[in-house]
């Protein structure tokens, strides 16, 4: 009997799970898995080729060749050419330099021949080259009232001097004062005539005004104090429709005005960019860029404002010019000429 009540048990378990597992299917129902769709891949898309970026090369100039808009006449011939962006940074000559020795510019192109030379000697520079000239005038105003017309640099600034300091009326120089490429040729000039230009010039009475600015304010300050001014003549002829001022000096050896430029070099300064200024350098010695300087101003001015050195290459201080057709093309300086060591024979054994 208890045999067949487990087996009856046993039975009646199994009967109910068989009927709780149809009772289960047909209540519930699993959710369905939806398909899996592969992601979309994109259609391969054509990219146009677009031309590389153009680099930048910066140049510090002189505010000379700025007033005078030459370097905006040849920017844009040199940037199709090589599709470089030049950055353009203009100040006295004195301050381009100081710019080129932090190694804040590329290029430097000024015109102060005794500053470059420095610059060049201390490892600052490559590949100088000369590529222009024009003449620094003695402009005043018409009526003439220190009487100095045609008159050496010289004497006209001795004249000056002395009658600026015996405070005759209507007598007054207006200096760039800033140390530019101009206000080292006026001190060259004030040498050459025997006076020392810090103790003898400088604070000498207020007929000598130190302006501290570029040409072009510099000669608008003379044109309103009614006073002379030393100004390259290029400068000069852009600005002369605004000015009281005429030519009164405009010959002499110590008018002579240089343009050079040089590639800034120092150790953090990549090759590339190095080479990126040799192009510039070249361009403007290149003979149709000298070409185009030649006839740069004749036809708003009547004259050239610069003579390039394939027209005319001046006689002056040995050394301000400096080479003008050698194509630029070191990226570091020459290594320095070393000696070898002189090596003496050790004098012959003697027999005792």
């Amino acid at each position: 009997m208890t045999k067949k009540v487990h087996v009856t048990f046993i039975a009646a378990v199994f009967l109910l799970l068989f009927l709780a597992a149809c009772f289960a299917g047909c209540t519930s129902q699993t959710p369905a898995t939806p398909a899996t769709t592969p992601a979309a891949v994109p259609a391969a898309t054509t990219v146009a080729a677009t031309p590389a970026a153009s680099q930048s090369l910066v140049i510090a100039t002189t505010t000379s060749l700025y007033d005078t808009k030459l370097l905006d006449y040849l920017q844009p011939m040199f940037e199709k050419k090589y599709n470089v962006q030049l950055k353009i940074t203009s100040q006295g000559s004195g301050k381009a330099i100081e710019l080129a020795k932090n190694g804040d510019a590329d290029v430097l192109l000024v015109h102060s021949p005794a500053a470059e030379l420095t610059f060049m000697k201390d490892g600052y520079g490559l590949n100088r080259r000369s590529f222009a000239s024009n003449s620094f005038v003695i402009v005043g105003p018409a009526a003439d009232p220190a009487g100095i017309k045609d008159m050496t640099p010289e004497k006209a600034m001795t004249t000056l001097l002395l009658k600026g300091t015996n405070k005759t009326a209507g007598i007054s120089f207006v200096s760039r004062g800033d140390g530019s490429g101009t206000h080292s040729a006026e001190k060259t000039v004030w040498s050459k005539a025997g006076y020392n230009y810090t103790t003898q010039v400088q604070k000498s009475g207020n007929w000598y005004v130190e302006a501290g600015k570029g040409m072009g304010e510099t000669l608008q300050m003379a044109s309103e104090k009614g006073g002379y001014a030393l100004t390259d003549e290029g400068t000069y002829l852009a600005y002369k429709s605004k000015l009281n001022l005429v030519p009164v000096v405009t010959k002499g050896a110590s008018l002579l005005n240089i343009y050079s430029v040089m590639a800034v070099y120092n150790d953090k300064q990549p090759a590339d960019k190095i080479q990126m200024a040799n192009n510039f350098i070249n361009f403007l010695i290149d003979p149709q860029t000298q070409k185009d300087i030649g006839t740069f101003g004749i036809e708003t001015y009547g004259k050239s404002l610069f003579i390039p050195m394939s027209v005319e290459v001046p006689t002056s201080t040995a050394g301000w010019v400096g080479d003008y057709s050698t194509p630029a093309t070191a990226i570091a300086p020459a290594p320095a000429a070393t000696t070898a060591p002189v090596t003496t024979a050790a004098p012959a054994a003697t027999t005792t």
